[in-house]
């Protein structure tokens, strides 16, 4: 079994706990998210420079919130 856990505002949670979490667009459970190719958003070309809205990015809804993180802080530990 796969573990995902993410640092979401300083905090590194397992995403596979909250049973109505949800990452990546079409949003999916996390253990779906990375058996089906862990997608980010990645532009391989970037629309303007210097700018934080170009970065990459992952979406994930967490204990009823939404975080938008850097794919980084994302870590998968086998059991």
């Amino acid at each position: 079994m796969q573990k995902i856990y993410a640092c979401l505002a300083g905090n590194w949670v397992c995403l596979n706990d909250d049973p109505l979490c949800s990452i990546g667009n079409p949003n999916t459970s996390p253990y779906q998210w990375y058996e089906e190719g862990a997608e980010i958003y990645s532009p391989s070309k970037r629309q303007e420079e210097n700018t934080y809205y170009q970065l990459d990015y992952v979406h994930i809804h967490y204990l009823g919130k939404d975080y938008r993180i850097n794919p980084i802080f994302i870590q998968i530990v086998s059991e």
